[in-house]
């Protein structure tokens, strides 16, 4: 039984562009992984075991075969650039 739930909002992380990137210069944009490319890769253990693995490619971060947390990447469903605005 779960007795304790703790979510982890990390807004503009960085884990990949939006699809209609383009329309706002930032296509290709991934700031994470350009970060871990840049130092050879990162060592993230406590969100690796939490599953970022499993949202996105980054140098040095595993896909766990069985992750302790539950995980997931959101989009805006609104035009805009930025959290503020999306």
């Amino acid at each position: 039984m779960i007795t304790r739930v703790i979510v982890l909002v990390i807004d503009g992380l960085g884990v990949g562009a939006m699809p209609d990137a383009a329309e706002y210069g930032d296509a290709g944009s991934h700031t994470l992984s350009h970060l871990a490319d840049a130092v050879g890769g990162l060592d993230l253990p406590t969100l690796e075991a939490l599953g970022l693995g499993h949202i996105t490619e980054i140098k040095g971060v595993r896909t766990m075969g069985q992750p302790e947390g539950c995980f997931g990447r959101l989009g805006f469903l609104s035009k805009g650039v930025d959290s503020m605005a999306g």
